[in-house]
């Protein structure tokens, strides 16, 4: 296999709590899919932690990791942000963001304080959650006659293809998800069937 085709992501949200000198750091940990799904969730926590001092965070995305962002929220430069997003990447975890929100306790940690502070509260984060692997699968589309329906759904079931939505009339379309590893190997036994058009509708 020329590339890894699977990346690890977080099952479902979780969170952790660190403490320092009264301060107390909540983090949360999310799994998302998009960076449009980044400002309803701190919309969310802002409205529930009112007096909240800072909300700072960190996301990967992508399965080849390549998309990530921090923010300090206020807090000095790399205090925050960055401990956060070296949690993500010491686990290898993407299509994941964490947000951890600070209360000040009156008391200044300073920079070695801060730094720890949320990189333990976005650990904690972590170990709550359960880690998972996916898989990276593109999307697809098959077009076909009813005369062919029997070859399509032999084919899907030898090679365990996903079925995300099926329609059976005179015209047929059967919506499957396949993993990119497999992908040549199930086009070119579709491409045997006659009369049959696949369209590609996305990766995921």
């Amino acid at each position: 296999m020329l590339f890894d085709d699977s990346y690890k992501t977080i099952e479902s949200a979780s969170e952790g709590i660190f403490r320092d000198k009264g301060s107390k750091f909540i983090a949360y940990a999310y799994p998302i899919r998009s960076e449009l799904e980044l400002k309803p969730i701190i919309n969310k926590l802002r409205a529930e932690h009112v007096k909240a001092n800072h909300f700072c965070y960190a996301y990967r995305l992508t399965p080849d990791r390549s998309v990530y962002r921090m923010n300090d929220d206020g807090e000095p430069s790399g205090t925050a942000g960055r401990p956060i997003l070296n949690c993500l990447l010491s686990e290898d975890l993407t299509n994941t963001l964490i947000v951890v929100v600070r209360y000040f306790g009156g008391t200044l940690l300073g920079v070695p304080g801060l730094i720890n502070a949320y990189k333990a509260s976005s650990i904690q984060a972590i170990k709550a959650s359960t880690i998972i692997n996916k898989t990276i699968n593109d999307v697809y589309e098959a077009h076909f006659d009813y005369l062919q329906m029997n070859d399509v759904m032999k084919l899907s079931k030898e090679e365990n293809l996903q079925i995300l939505a099926q329609q059976f009339d005179t015209d047929c379309i059967l919506k499957f998800e396949v993993r990119k590893a497999q992908l040549n190997q199930v086009l070119s036994k579709f491409d045997k069937i006659e009369g049959i058009k696949l369209k590609y509708l996305q990766t995921v």
